[in-house]
């Protein structure tokens, strides 16, 4: 995994917007999921999720930036978040899932009307949220952050076509934790750049925001 300072990372970053920020390369983008110690041992030793601990039944949901992972599971510090993954996943069933994604709420600038989007909320496999962004001490911050839900035939295929790669990071995790306070010199992160997609239809149905 590659990483950097994390203040040299902001400096690189927008300040606000809706941004994809991830690690990448040529053929994978990736996400992180935080689980129990079942599920997490599984699927390192697999390379895939699965065993008596996991369902495929529930929606599942990943985070492609890692600062917002560690906010959501408290540097793998909270119940059933105690291992924390990195999953390398191809970009075409990334752009697949962003594609397939519909809104946790009604946006006005994407669908033409809230009878549209309860529709296509009820039948889509991919949940999309916008939270904030947060700094290493869970502060807020005016950038948006994006996680997804997925499910059912999705969350299938992405288990059994896309993921390539799946690492426990849990380590590193608990290292930096303890730089994640102050003024965050020392805090290393995964290297991490806003993600560039020129597919129209992607660009309109996230909402992404276009940089300058």
């Amino acid at each position: 995994m590659k990483v950097e300072k994390y203040n040299y990372q902001q400096t690189q970053l927008p300040n606000e917007g809706k941004h994809i920020i991830a690690q990448s390369d040529d053929d994978t983008i990736t996400v992180y999921q935080a689980y129990n110690n079942a599920i997490a041992n599984y699927a390192v030793a697999n390379q895939k999720f699965g065993g008596s601990s996991y369902s495929f039944n529930r929606m599942t949901w990943v985070k492609p930036n890692f600062m917002w992972m560690m906010y959501r599971a408290g540097w793998a510090t909270k119940e059933n978040q105690e291992r924390i993954l990195a999953i390398k996943i191809k970009h075409e069933g990334f752009n697949k899932i962003l594609t397939e994604a519909v809104h946790s709420s009604f946006q006005a600038h994407t669908y033409e009307s809230q009878e549209e989007w309860k529709t296509k909320l009820a039948n889509s496999k991919v949940r999309l949220q916008w939270d904030p962004d947060h700094n290493p001490r869970g502060e807020k911050m005016e950038r948006k952050a994006i996680q997804l839900g997925i499910r059912g035939e999705v969350l299938r295929q992405l288990n059994q076509e896309w993921i390539t790669g799946i690492s426990d990071i849990t380590d590193f995790v608990k290292e930096q934790h303890v730089f994640a306070r102050g003024d965050f010199a020392e805090l290393k992160v995964p290297f991490e750049r806003v993600q560039k997609y020129k597919d129209q239809a992607i660009i309109n149905n996230l909402g992404l925001t276009l940089e300058k």
